[in-house]
């Protein structure tokens, strides 16, 4: 019985994908400090305008939910040979 190939030698990740995957981490850290801040000196106002707004609600998620899409496609991502 043969045994197959191994390549123990190759790295399963290039320099590419660790570019990849830091990009990703920097577009996750965007999408989570977009969804910061809001808050107000004083425990007695609430502004629910700066709290609900469309950055907070709608486009940080998305954007973090984009970095966390953006690291699977680099973790899947094969370098050409």
């Amino acid at each position: 019985m043969s045994r197959p190939a191994n390549n123990d030698n190759e790295m399963p990740f290039t320099l590419l994908n660790y570019r990849l995957l830091l990009v990703g981490i920097v577009i996750i850290i965007l999408g989570f400090v977009l969804m910061s801040g809001g808050g107000s000196g004083d425990p007695e106002v609430f502004d629910a305008n700066e709290i609900f707004s469309f950055r907070r609600i709608t486009l940080a998620p998305l954007v973090a939910l984009a970095g966390y899409l953006f690291i699977i496609y680099a973790i899947l991502v094969k370098p050409k040979a």
